[in-house]
């Protein structure tokens, strides 16, 4: 049996609300198509956060069901799907029935019953191959109450247990059916949260899964009946062990991302059990350019050389105050097939005075005073001082007109 691990696709996530990721997801889903079909997977598994909010626009939902529908015709018998935390239980359940007709099997939330976590994946012939137990995201609610007046403490231990005994019934319950399978089938387990040890940055766009940040738990939780545990939540691949995985997110989720490989694992148990990385291509450049006018000028000559499409992240953080800097960006990628969707000045003079910075108060200094004091502030050079302090004159003159 070979598997094929992805999660977090975030079907219908826009980049920072300017972009829609359509054409990315698309490509995505036709290269994984060609990769299920090119290496025999027998069985796919999408750990968590299939879209990116629990009301996903119906162009995102045609996106996702024609897929699980294509699987099939590349020759992948079984597909298991489980809830994140971005899903809605509610919405990925409302078809699992009709889905079970494609051997696509939902598990959108935790229920009373453990035991609806689990399955044993066959062969044509009705043999059985694996055990899989599909463990969604656990939302506090599935695994326990809030106690009054417990404290943080208290509370993220209560979670950490809950969420570990959880798994210590999943995997007994899972030795007991290949006990009575009487076959010696590889057991393996899901999970879509954060585990001690996976990968984050501060672009990634992860929602925390329980107030406080309390829930990260250790590798410790699964135990060692399961031979692979493919987890989601994180997006950025990571390897807790050898045999516990996040693949990560297929696209990047914003710029932090930009240089990050990509990737989904495939999972050989045919023989001695093997994991190989498949690398994911690029199907939408996104670059971060970060320094100073002339760094900032010169790159993006060099990309727009390049004359592909590119999506960029320009951070100014020059010595020189640049207050154009908006018009100068958009002025410099005119013409070309770079698009700026992200832009910042790190040297914009926005700060204020306090009274560390001048004895005499507000009311005793003009508008002039307190311009000055604030470029003393900011080590604003001899030159460019007189050249904003003209500008700045010019900005009040006209101020002063127009309320006459």
């Amino acid at each position: 049996m070979k598997i094929l691990h992805t999660s977090d696709w975030h079907l219908g996530r826009t980049l920072y609300s300017k972009k829609e990721r359509h054409e990315e997801h698309t490509a995505l889903l036709e290269w994984l198509l060609h990769t299920i079909k090119d290496n025999s997977i027998n069985l796919l598994l999408i750990v968590g956060d299939i879209f990116d909010t629990v009301s996903p626009s119906s162009s995102s939902q045609k996106m996702y069901y024609d897929f699980l529908i294509k699987v099939k015709q590349v020759g992948c018998e079984n597909v298991i799907v489980v809830g994140g935390n971005h899903d809605s239980p509610s919405f990925l359940n409302a078809p699992k029935d009709i889905l079970a007709a494609l051997n696509v099997t939902i598990i959108g939330n935790a229920t009373e019953n453990i035991k609806d976590e689990i399955i044993v994946v066959r062969d044509s012939s009705g043999n059985p191959n694996i055990i899989v137990c599909g463990v969604p995201f656990l939302r506090e609610r599935d695994i326990s109450r809030f106690a009054e007046g417990e404290s943080y403490t208290d509370r993220s231990k209560r979670i950490n247990q809950n969420i570990k005994k959880h798994y210590e019934e999943i995997a007994k319950l899972a030795e007991d059916i290949r006990t009575e399978l009487g076959k010696e089938v590889p057991i393996i387990a899901t999970g879509h949260l954060s585990v001690v040890g996976g990968q984050r940055n501060e672009d990634d766009g992860v929602r925390e899964t329980y107030i406080g940040n309390i829930e990260a738990v250790g590798s410790d939780i699964f135990p060692d009946t399961f031979e692979y545990v493919a987890l989601g939540h994180y997006h950025i691949p990571s390897k807790i062990k050898e045999h516990i995985r996040y693949c990560g997110s297929p696209i990047p989720m914003g710029f932090g991302e930009a240089k990050q490989t990509k990737c989904v694992y495939i999972i050989d148990f045919t023989k001695a059990t093997t994991i190989e990385t498949k690398e994911i291509p690029v199907f939408q450049k996104l670059e971060s350019i970060v320094g100073d006018k002339s760094y900032i000028e010169n790159r993006l000559k060099e990309i727009k050389k390049e004359n592909t499409s590119v999506w960029v992240e320009v951070v100014y953080n020059g010595d020189k105050i640049l207050p154009d800097f908006t018009a100068w960006v958009n002025e410099q990628i005119m013409g070309s097939k770079i698009e700026a969707l992200k832009l910042q000045n790190r040297q914009y003079l926005s700060d204020g005075l306090s009274s560390k910075d001048t004895s005499e108060s507000l009311e005793k200094l003009s508008v002039f005073d307190v311009f000055d004091k604030l470029l003393d502030k900011k080590n604003i050079s001899e030159e460019q001082k007189k050249e904003l302090q003209e500008t700045y004159k010019e900005i009040v003159d006209q101020l002063n007109i127009e309320e006459e």
